[in-house]
């Protein structure tokens, strides 16, 4: 068997875990523990503490695990727009988000799964110096700071995406590190990597399951490693009938790679990307096929976003006036970042509620 088919023997439904950030073994035993169980994990996007930590309650509060991961552009955000040099904002962003996770992830009780989202080719520096930070961070305490990392660089031709995978899994295979790669190409746009939604009968949002079986071939022999393979699926929400989602695809680029390389069913950990907008249906479709893991962004921002908004339209005045023009009466209390910022978190962990339930994984975190 390769090196990334997880043995049926770590598929234990008992299978419990230290609460925290999981890497190597661990990570591996989340997994399989979702595909075995039919479930799937969010991959929920970050910008800073206060959505960062409300995913982290939103888990608590299902009794579940989560991925938790950051965009560029999010890594920058959480580093902060002052400073001028975005590469390095990018990197000690995503870097501090990942110590705040190390730190307060066991507290929740869950096990969370720390990654960073696309890479593109211009991008893949950025992955390298992560991966510099966790080289340090294992030889001072024999774990990674990052559980994964995502290349992104589908546009390229397939044999070019493969190689840089490569070489990049070969850093960080011996560290306890999985790497996502995309195969296929997801429709919309996520923080300046993609291009807009073309059209549901666009050839290019379907992964050739072909493509899936050398890339198994390949990196299998390296380390672990996911695919975010293309079945029609885009970033953002578009309207009924945009977006035709074929699961089944995913289902052949399993059925293959078992039947060439004679491995058990479901040899490949398949991720869903552009998940927010997406009927239930397909969702549980491809979850049955081996998705451990859906991404979701845009309904999490809507959700913040109401909660902000709605609070705002029903005290105007609070935002315009520290005491009422009229009546004297001071609105610390109402416009204290505290007060709305809460209400953002608390929209993300209603909507997160949902999440894990359409993907099952309410009630099973693995932390104990």
């Amino acid at each position: 068997m390769t090196a990334a088919v997880e043995s049926t023997k770590t598929t234990a439904a008992r299978a419990r875990l230290k609460p925290g950030v999981v890497t190597g073994e661990d990570y591996r035993t989340l997994i399989a523990a979702a595909k075995a169980g039919g479930y799937a994990l969010p991959a929920v996007n970050v910008i800073g503490t206060h959505s960062l930590n409300a995913v982290l309650e939103a888990a608590a509060t299902a009794k579940a695990d989560v991925v938790i991961q950051l965009s560029n552009g999010g890594a920058r955000f959480f580093a902060g727009e002052g400073l001028k040099d975005e590469a390095n904002a990018r990197v000690l962003g995503a870097v501090s988000a990942a110590r705040h996770v190390h730190l307060l992830a066991q507290h929740y009780g869950v096990c969370v799964v720390m990654h960073t989202d696309h890479a593109n080719r211009k991008l893949v520096p950025w992955v390298e110096r992560m991966v510099d930070f966790s080289e340090e961070e294992h030889r001072r305490s024999g774990k990674p700071l990052f559980s994964s990392h995502m290349l992104d660089l589908s546009e390229e031709s397939l044999d070019e995406n493969l190689a840089t995978c490569a070489r990049l899994l070969k850093r960080m295979a011996p560290l306890g590190m999985s790497l996502e790669i995309e195969l296929g190409v997801t429709g919309g746009e996520e923080d300046g990597i993609g291009a807009e939604h073309e059209g549901a009968d666009n050839a290019r949002l379907y992964t050739q399951p072909e493509d899936v079986a050398k890339a198994f071939k390949l990196l299998s022999m390296i380390g672990h490693f996911s695919v975010a393979a293309s079945f029609g699926n885009v970033h953002g929400v578009y309207a009924p009938g945009n977006v035709k989602l074929r699961p089944e695809i995913l289902k052949a680029s399993q059925d293959l790679v078992q039947r060439e390389f004679k491995t058990p069913a479901k040899p490949l950990n398949l991720v869903f990307h552009g998940g927010s907008g997406s009927e239930k249906e397909k969702i549980a479709e491809a979850v049955s096929y081996g998705v451990f893991k859906m991404n979701i962004d845009t309904d999490t921002q809507f959700a913040f976003a109401q909660g902000v908004g709605k609070f705002v339209l029903d005290n105007p005045v609070a935002f315009q006036h520290q005491i009422d023009p009229t009546s004297g009466k001071p609105y610390k209390k109402l416009y204290d970042p505290r007060k709305w910022l809460r209400l953002g978190e608390k929209g993300v962990i209603e909507r997160l509620q949902e999440a894990f339930k359409d993907l099952g994984s309410a009630g099973k975190s693995l932390a104990g």
